[in-house]
Parts: structure tokens; sequence; C-alpha cells
């Protein structure tokens, strides 16, 4: 008999940034975090578990892939047989509607839609904590995905990480205006990847300390913005703490730099439109591309000003966005 379920997670964007792992194995951080779950870029999984496989297959965009170059899902997927005691192999189909050109990665939401239907074809009911925790085993960022809105994640302080899991903060949320527009201004593979990026600043940086020592308040500041809705206290303390982690990386040996001309530009590009009355605040990932947040009311104004920019290749525009669900 062949098992079968399909999952659908969206992607999110760190307001609060996590960066560096305390257990590269576990995927656990050295701080905890804060996201926003998106509305118009996702994930759909479906996973079907059948006794008469040899092997798992694995079909992404409908390509198939050689489950030997995926590794990390062949041990998620081992992972959650281990969980369920169920020994089958299972086959993977998955869209991604997260397109590169839009400055989001879609391992979050890869892993959290995997987890949700994996988990779920093969028979386990997990908690959404409990789902929290598997999907971190694939990427850190998927913890997150799982719920919607605004969302924490708990660094946790247990060796074997399960105290490291997301919660969703509020509930009504969704009447919020508030709006994400990322601005590509490169689509290049990175010199140096996150993970060794982490890695380097982690080991190097001699900032990494005051890091962790003010990631705790940022993460308390922007929790009672987010309750009290105050937009512009949530905007002050999401950039600043996006500079202080590039400032770790900048200040590491050597100095992990995603730094563009472009990225400069759109940085000052928002910094000069909040003097003009123009309300919106940057954020940076580990590369060059700048997620802009702004309430609904400043949308168009942004999106009209970035555009305008020649290092601006793309623009795209997401609202608030709710978390991984089944598919009938």
């Amino acid at each position: 008999m062949i098992n079968y379920s399909k999952a659908r997670a969206n992607t999110n964007i760190a307001l609060i940034k996590y960066w560096g792992k305390r257990d590269e194995a576990l995927l656990l951080p050295m701080n905890s975090s804060l996201s926003m779950t998106l509305d118009r870029y996702f994930t759909e999984t479906e996973v079907y578990v059948d006794p008469f496989l040899s092997n798992d297959q694995i079909v992404i965009n409908q390509n198939t892939i050689d489950a030997n170059s995926h590794q990390n899902l062949v041990r998620f997927l081992n992972l959650v047989r281990e969980m369920s005691g169920n020994p089958y192999f299972a086959k993977v189909e998955s869209i991604n509607h997260v397109p590169t050109a839009a400055g989001f990665a879609s391992s979050a939401s890869g892993y959290a839609a995997l987890a949700l239907a994996a988990s779920t074809a093969y028979g386990l009911k997990l908690t959404p904590k409990e789902l929290s925790i598997l999907a971190r085993r694939g990427s850190g960022s998927a913890s997150r995905s799982i719920f919607g809105g605004f969302v924490l994640w708990h660094r946790g302080q247990l060796l074997n990480g399960e105290d490291s899991y997301s919660k969703s903060l509020i509930d009504n949320v969704y009447e919020w205006p508030i709006e994400v527009i990322s601005a590509v201004v490169s689509t290049d593979k990175k010199s140096i990847s996150s993970r060794m990026g982490m890695k380097q600043t982690v080991e190097t940086s001699p900032l990494y300390k005051g890091w962790l020592e003010s990631v705790d308040g940022d993460i308390m500041r922007a929790i009672h913005a987010i309750k009290a809705k105050d937009f512009t206290s949530l905007g002050e303390v999401v950039e600043h703490n996006a500079l202080k982690m590039h400032a770790t990386m900048i200040s590491a040996w050597p100095s992990v730099i995603y730094f563009t001309s472009g990225t400069l530009e759109i940085i000052n590009l928002v910094q000069r439109m909040r003097q003009e009355g123009i309300e919106a605040y940057f954020t940076i990932d580990a590369g060059p591309n700048v997620k802009i947040l702004c309430q609904k009311t400043e949308t168009e104004k942004v999106k009209n000003a970035l555009i305008q920019l020649s290092a601006v290749q793309s623009v795209e525009i997401c609202g608030i966005g709710k978390g991984a669900t089944l598919i009938e």
C-alpha cells in the first residue's frame, strides 16, 4: 500500500538574524532569531511512501535528481524513517514557486513542506513544535516556515536540540499592512557560502561576542514593536540588526563582504527616502540583495524609486504569509 501526502509551505525572511551555528550537524543556532513568513513564494511537495521502491526517488521542478547528489534530502528522509519505524523508501516530487531571481531562498519553504508531507506520509502525527524541530534538521530557517506571520526561533540550550524550535508570535497579524520589497542586484553564486561565512565569522570576528550579547535585546524590541503594531520601532531595530550582522562579517579574518555597489546604492536610497518622509527600512541577508520593509501605503513609492536604479535587476513584493499546510 502506498501512503501519500502533499504539503505547502511559504518562504520567510529573517528580521532579526541568526548568524553562526553552535552545532553543524543538528543545525543549532548561536542565537535566537525572528522572521516574517511571506505570502507569494512557496514550495509544494508530494511524498509517496512505496514498499516496492528500492531507493528514494527525488523529482524537483519536474527534473529527476540523482539521490547521490542530494544526500541532505536522503539523510532527512532517513531521519523521518527512523522516527516512524517505517523502513520503506519514498518518491518525493517538489515544485518550488520561489524564483531564483526573486532574491528569496527556497530552502526554508522546501524543507518545511517536506517535513510536513513526509512526516504525514510516514504516519507521524507531530505537533507544530515537533514539526518545527524536524524541519530545522533540513534547514535552520525551515523551522520558522512551519508557522505564519511573525515567528520566533528559540536558540535553545540542550545539546540534542530538543528546545530549539520556532513558534508564532501573535494571531491577528494579517491585518497589519506590512510588505517586503526584494530588490535584486545580483543572481550570481556567492563567492563564499553562508555556511562558510558563518564559520569564519564565529571563529575570527572580534565583534562577534558583541553580536551575541545584543541580539536578545533586538528580539525583545522587535516583539514589543510587533505586538504594539509600531512600524517605526520595528523598522529601526530590523535595519540596525542587519547592519550589526554584516559588521561582524566584515571584521572577520579574512573579511566576508557580501555588499556590492548596488547594495550600497539601495541603502543610500532608503535612507534618503526616510529623510523625504517615505518610511521604509532595509534588511540584508548573507548576500548582496536588499529587502525593504514598508507599509502598503508606501509600497508603490518605494518600488518606483528602486526601479530607477541601474543596479536593480528586479523587484518583487510580498505580504505576510501563513504557515505550512496539508493539501488534500
